[in-house]
């Protein structure tokens, strides 16, 4: 029998605060701060119902999504720091916490826990290399997204077209949250992962990240990241490259003015004016057509494929845990 979602949850966070116990009380304490506030989980979910669906073993698919949420955390608090956020799940960001060194070194040693528990895996027959070479894609695209976000911010760069973002979040942020999980729950049972799954898994995973960032600056309480964050951070969503491209002269002048400040140098009236702007401007409605238009692709090319899978009890969770992620239930 397939468990339940929050069974297999909690399954997943029982095993994540597990790996990072540490005989030092405030090290531990550190490892476990962002694992031990909750969180969807969703990567890690993704993952074991991708690994049912294929025909895998509970334990081998709990112990891949584990590995995947250790990845999400260490590097959300290296992420945190790179963009100086002041939330994380609804309490401040780890270096706000403490120490900016000491936020950083925890990121590296979860960092080193996920690669421990890949290893143990492989020694232990759950596993198999290539599991533990898509973590090593996992890491190369995500690093490679960031490196272009933060680059993108650093000089200053406004001369975007929603080609360039939808490149960024590719590699940053689609491949590791949908991509990866269904490529991983082919590669736990044996089989070698289709290209639709990268296709069909792109889009499902910019779409979750527009919604993302329509989120920042629609969102409430729930949505557990400081609001407007990303234009305090100067982030070049879909939604500002439309409103720049749409903007009248002054406004697009302004705009760019206040974006190549850094983070403390931002008047918070420039910016609630650019966050109002962009709320009445079009650019979200237009972005939030163009997350749904991706998810429809994307659920339409994946889900004839999964019907075809052998575990369909999981197939089921699997495909409802996808629309939810598309329509930022999960």
């Amino acid at each position: 029998m397939v468990p339940s979602p929050q069974k297999v949850k909690d399954a997943l966070h029982e095993r994540l605060l597990g790996h990072l116990t540490h005989p030092d009380p405030a090290y531990q304490a550190l490892l476990q701060e962002y694992p031990s506030r909750g969180g969807k989980t969703l990567r890690g979910l993704l993952v074991v119902y991708a690994g049912l669906a294929h025909g895998a073993t509970l334990e081998a698919s709990l112990w891949a999504g584990t590995a995947l949420e250790l990845f999400q955390n260490w590097v959300l608090i290296h992420d945190d720091i790179e963009d100086g956020s002041e939330e994380r799940r609804g309490r401040p960001a780890l270096h706000r916490l403490y120490p900016m060194p000491l936020a950083l070194n925890a990121g590296d040693a979860l960092h080193g826990e996920m690669w421990g528990l890949l290893i143990r895996g492989l020694k232990e027959g759950l596993l198999g290399p290539e599991v533990l070479a898509e973590f090593h894609q996992v890491v190369h695209r995500t690093a490679y997204g960031q490196h272009l976000d933060l680059l993108w911010t650093l000089s200053g760069r406004l001369d975007l077209t929603p080609e360039d973002y939808l490149h960024l979040v590719a590699h940053k942020a689609a491949y590791y949250t949908a991509v990866a999980p269904l490529r991983l729950g082919a590669l736990l049972s044996g089989k070698t992962p289709p290209a639709l799954y990268e296709e069909a898994g792109l889009k499902l995973g910019i779409a979750f990240q527009i919604m993302d960032d329509v989120l920042n600056l629609e969102g409430d309480q729930a949505y557990g990241k400081e609001l407007a964050g990303d234009l305090y951070e100067g982030k070049r969503t879909l939604i500002l490259i439309r409103y720049l491209q749409e903007a009248s002269p002054g406004e697009r002048t302004r705009a760019e003015a206040l974006l190549r400040l850094p983070r403390e140098a931002k008047p918070e009236a420039e910016v609630r004016w650019l966050w109002q702007n962009l709320l009445v401007s079009g650019a979200v409605a237009w972005a939030k057509e163009e997350a749904k238009r991706l998810a429809q692709e994307g659920l339409g090319a994946l889900i004839p494929y999964l019907d075809t899978l052998p575990g369909r009890e999981a197939t089921s969770h699997l495909q409802n845990l996808f629309t939810a992620l598309v329509e930022r239930r999960a």
